[in-house]
């Protein structure tokens, strides 16, 4: 671990030792991997609500009269079509179709957006922004304002309801309020979004009022558990949901790591990567993210080689891990495109053995959809 004076740290990390943190070094922030144990926080995901800081995430704000046609320009997905108060998951991509990053953008105002990155990746999507910039749009990263907090669960709804006079059943997936009161904190913004496959939200609030709001939703009677990245890596790898860095990277495409649903080549205006990505959107690409489940012994993880039956390499693993959940070692693995079908039979590498596996559906884990 590298100095930990130099890390950087998000606005609550003055209260993760009295909640129990164990503090990692993650991309060179000062974060939690847990505070009780990742299995334990992992099912009160699943099972109750948990609550996570997420304010290392980085935040652009980009505004002007030609806003929504350079936002368009920059993403894969199409912005045109977007509603204020509609958020929208997209890619961000280099002119060879590549992965620049994978996102959300928030449509605040007709000429006003509001791009959630990842961390990691801040400072570079800034200056791939600023690149390309017209001189009509402003372009400002306002990260170090922002904190993020997410609640996530089956519980989540109603435990931030008692925090709020606003209907949050008027907040439909990938919706959002602005302006809204929580915990006393005005001008939150409040999302149902997030990353673990759960119903939940994401409240986007000024950095020197997270502290509050996260103890006030810590001290309710049925409070959410706090969470660490080990529990949101494992719930967001059960609900199969791409991390930049592994599933995305420059030389994997949207279309490749399976999210070819951002990527809209009818779409009337040009964009990065648009004629790249078309071709392999029409011809298909030569390279799938699949699901993997180990048959024999061992767990496969990020960079294993995968292999045919008869030892021919065709891919690595993205992500691999005991699946909490499901009890099962599994894995999302890139392969070439003639041994993605399901039930096909693959071995994976794993210290040095090659261990039967088999391609199975993602994602492993979906949730049971019902009424809030």
């Amino acid at each position: 671990m590298s100095d930990p004076t130099a890390l950087k740290r998000t606005p609550l990390f003055t209260l993760y030792k009295s909640y129990g943190a164990k503090v990692i070094d993650f991309g060179g922030w000062a974060l939690p991997v847990h505070f009780s144990s990742i299995i334990d926080e992992h099912h009160a995901v699943r099972t109750k609500a948990g609550l996570f800081d997420v304010s290392h995430m980085g935040e652009i704000l980009i505004e002007g009269q030609n806003a929504e046609n350079f936002v368009n320009y920059l993403m894969t997905n199409d912005i045109t079509n977007m509603a204020v108060n509609q958020a929208k998951y997209t890619a961000m991509c280099y002119e060879d179709g590549g992965t620049v990053d994978d996102l959300l953008v928030y449509k605040l105002d007709h000429q006003k957006f509001f791009l959630v990155v990842n961390a990691a990746n801040t400072n570079k999507d800034f200056e791939w922004i600023n690149k390309h910039a017209t001189e009509d749009v402003l372009v400002t990263n306002i990260s170090e304002q922002i904190a993020q907090l997410a609640i996530q669960g089956p519980d989540a709804f109603q435990i931030l309801q008692q925090l709020t006079d606003i209907d949050l059943n008027k907040i439909g997936t990938f919706r959002f309020m602005q302006n809204v009161k929580v915990a006393g904190v005005t001008n939150c913004l409040v999302s149902r979004t997030g990353y673990t496959g759960e119903d939940g939200f994401e409240i986007y609030l000024a950095s020197n009022e997270a502290t509050k709001l996260w103890q006030k939703l810590l001290s309710l009677e049925e409070a959410p558990q706090p969470c660490g990245l080990g529990a949101r890596d494992t719930l967001r790898f059960e609900a199969a949901l791409a991390l930049y860095g592994q599933e995305l990277t420059s030389s994997i495409t949207p279309i490749e790591a399976g999210i070819g649903f951002t990527v809209k080549t009818q779409k009337n205006s040009d964009f990065i990567g648009k004629a790249p990505l078309t071709k392999e959107k029409e011809n298909g690409p030569t390279r799938k993210l699949v699901g993997l489940e180990i048959i024999g012994k061992g767990i496969p993880r990020h960079g294993y080689q995968v292999f045919t039956p008869t030892d021919k390499e065709i891919g690595f693993v993205t992500s691999g891990t005991h699946s909490p959940t499901l009890k099962k070692a599994l894995g999302l693995t890139l392969v070439q495109q003639p041994y993605a079908e399901i039930g096909t039979n693959l071995k994976v590498k794993v210290r040095h053995k090659l261990i039967d596996a088999v391609v199975v559906h993602t994602p492993f884990y979906q949730r049971r959809r019902g009424l809030t």
